[in-house]
């Protein structure tokens, strides 16, 4: 019966935390987007979010005022023309559903095996294998820490309500 409920644990650990990584990711983008769209302390960092926004996304002015648009992208110089200045959409994080799966499984394994050093190898090893995509992108960076602690979190919640019930 012990390992049942052990089977149990990792499927709910594995699977059912899909659901919960996805919507804490939604919930954090509409938060996000919800926000203020610059703030008075730090110019830097308004000019940056401005940068991030796309071409449609034209901040609303206030009545009476011009609205404020996103600046332009440069115009490729022919150096840096046949080349692209990032990864292309969608091929960043590819792979997250299942890298995040078999993070879940190793780490609701972890708690229930009682070696919790153990998942200080699942992050090493999920952050040395992401890190020259997340350079690069600090948005997807972003998703990534998210994503990861989220799924980390309703894992090892998962994996110590089963522990604490089978001892």
């Amino acid at each position: 019966m012990e390992f049942l409920w052990i089977v149990l644990t990792l499927l709910a650990a594995a699977v059912l935390g899909w659901p919960v990584t996805a919507g804490v990711l939604r919930l954090a983008r509409a938060v996000e987007n919800s926000g203020p769209p610059f703030s008075d302390s730090d110019p830097a960092a308004d000019q940056d979010r401005d940068a991030e926004l796309p071409a449609a996304a034209a901040v609303p002015a206030p009545a009476g005022s011009a609205a404020i648009s996103p600046a332009p992208r440069p115009a490729p110089t022919p150096a840096t023309a046949g080349r692209s200045s990032g990864p292309a959409p969608g091929s960043v994080l590819r792979g997250g559903l299942v890298i995040g799966v078999l993070e879940r499984l190793a780490v609701a394994a972890s708690v229930l095996a009682a070696e919790p050093v153990a998942i200080a190898y699942v992050v090493a090893i999920k952050g040395l294998g992401r890190y020259a995509e997340l350079k690069d992108t600090p948005a997807a960076a972003e998703r990534f820490i998210i994503g990861t602690l989220t799924s980390m979190l309703w894992a090892v919640a998962v994996a110590a309500a089963a522990r604490a019930f089978l001892l």
